[in-house]
């Protein structure tokens, strides 16, 4: 199982955080045409892709990008919010709908989606 990408994005749409988590490797470069065969939902009017998120506080949506085969994603994404509550928003130094720029930030991430990955299933107590 992998955990592909964490994206943060704030009200107004901008990214404020950006981990790669895991890249796979391309066998051979894809190339697009455009118009893009995409398929969207319309949701209320907006036009909704998700991943796998979830709505924060003030706006802010938290989005991970994992293989569908990974388990636990709710509770990842939840841990991703205590984390980002915990040491961007505690941050004296931080502002709310700028880029997050915290070590302690980064370290826990990566220390969430380590132990989601390896237990493919990230409950509660974890």
């Amino acid at each position: 199982m992998a955990i592909f990408s964490v994206y943060v994005v704030n009200k107004a749409g901008g990214l404020i955080y950006q981990y790669d988590n895991y890249v796979p490797r391309a066998e051979a470069e894809k190339t697009f045409s455009y118009p893009l065969d995409l398929v969207l939902k319309i949701h209320d009017e907006k036009v909704v892709v998700s991943f796998g998120q979830r709505d924060g506080i003030r706006g802010i949506k938290f989005i991970v990008l994992a293989d569908p085969r990974q388990s636990g994603i709710d509770a990842l994404l939840r841990k991703i919010y205590e984390i980002y509550s915990d040491f961007a928003l505690k941050n004296p130094f931080y502002s709310l709908e700028m880029p997050i720029r915290c070590e302690l930030f980064d370290q826990n991430l990566k220390g969430a989606l380590e132990i989601a990955e390896k237990a493919a299933n990230f409950g509660p107590g974890s």
